[in-house]
This record gives structure tokens, C-alpha cells and sequence, in this order.
């Protein structure tokens, strides 16, 4: 949420809370109907606008989809960052629980995210941007345990950019029922561990 100064009443204005209503109910549409199904007129209809008011705001769905995107990723972000347990080691583990939790309960956002099928609006500079601040938060875990020894030495972009490649490549098969372990929390831990253990 954001923060307010000394002598402000604290309170967003209405065209924000019109702006973030809207995105409130175009993430209701892509969680019921996917991507596919987040257009302007279903968005205007589940925030009961005429679909002229989601123009007005974003200027076109691309617009929209970007904000829903960036919505997640900041989402994403918050969960990776979420524990803060002072063992950076721990941490790093948690964040990666963290991520899949995050997949498994958005997964149409997460698909949206990561499946390339948002056509312009991927691109946007504000998407970028957020997506690229989502994966500075596993930059900086890794950092961190660099610094404190828990991890080999190198390139920490190149190290959680390896590590990325690999929860995501597992989440992505769970969330398409690719998996053939008959547990997946499990097996998902069991990369955790074979991750670091061969980072160390």
C-alpha cells in the first residue's frame, strides 16, 4: 500500500481507487477465464463500467493486461522476499517455496506471466521492469549467501539466473500435471536441496 506524509489525509484519489478496482476485477476474469478471456468488455462488465471508463484508464487492453502483469510480478517479488529467516542459506530455500506457493495459487497470473501470451503488453517498459525487479530479489538472496560463504563464489545474476531456470522449469510442469513423481511438494523440495547442494 502506499505511504503517505506528514499533513496528507492518508487517502488515495478517486480515479486511483477507480483505476485499481478495475484491476481488481481483471484479475477476477484472468483467474476464472484466462488470459484469453481478459478483454475489455468482460473486465467492464465484472467492474459493472461501460467499457468506454477501462479505456479511459488504460487506453487499450494491452494497457490492462500490462497492469495485471505488473500486479503480479510485484506479487511474485513480495513472495520472494517474504521470509526473512538470518541464515541466507534458509532463506534462499524458503524463496523458492515461496515462488511455487505463489505459482500454485495464482496459476493463471503465473501462466500470464511467464507464457508469453500477453502480445504487446509483455513488453511494456513498466512489465520489464517489474519482472526484472521479481528476479532481483533472488539476485540479492543469492548475494547474499555468496557474502556469507553459504555459496561458491561467481556472478550472482549467472547463479539466480541457474536457479530461476529451475524452479520455474518444475513449477511449469506441476502446473500443466507434467509431473510423474506422486508427490510434488516432495519432489519440489528435493530440487531445493539439489540446487544448493550443488551451489555450495
Amino acid at each position: 500500500m502506499p505511504t503517505t506524509g506528514a499533513g496528507t489525509t492518508g487517502a488515495r484519489t478517486p480515479s486511483r481507487d477507480v483505476e485499481q478496482a478495475l484491476v481488481d476485477a481483471a484479475e477476477r476474469v484472468l483467474a476464472r477465464d484466462g488470459l484469453a478471456g481478459l478483454t475489455v468488455r468482460a473486465v467492464a462488465a465484472e467492474a459493472g463500467v461501460a467499457p468506454m471508463g477501462v479505456y479511459n484508464r488504460f487506453g487499450s487492453k494491452d494497457g490492462l493486461v500490462a497492469a495485471v502483469l505488473v500486479r503480479g510480478f510485484d506479487g511474485l517479488r513480495a513472495a520472494v522476499l517474504e521470509d526473512d529467516d538470518p541464515d541466507p542459506l534458509a532463506r534462499l530455500v524458503a524463496s523458492g517455496r515461496n515462488y511455487r506457493r505463489f505459482a500454485l495459487a495464482h496459476p493463471q497470473h503465473y501462466t500470464a506471466m511467464f507464457g508469453g501470451g500477453g502480445g504487446a503488453a509483455d513488453a511494456t517498459a513498466e512489465v520489464v521492469e517489474h519482472g526484472a525487479a521479481a528476479f532481483g530479489a533472488l539476485v540479492g538472496h543469492v548475494r547474499t549467501a555468496m557474502a556469507a560463504g553459504a555459496l561458491r563464489e561467481g556472478d550472482p545474476a549467472e547463479t539466480a539466473q541457474l536457479i530461476w531456470s529451475a524452479v520455474h522449469g518444475a513449477v511449469s510442469l506441476e502446473l500443466a500435471n507434467g509431473l510423474l513423481t506422486p508427490d510434488p511438494a516432495a519432489t519440489y523440495e528435493a530440487l531445493l536441496q539439489l540446487i544448493v547442494a550443488g551451489l555450495r
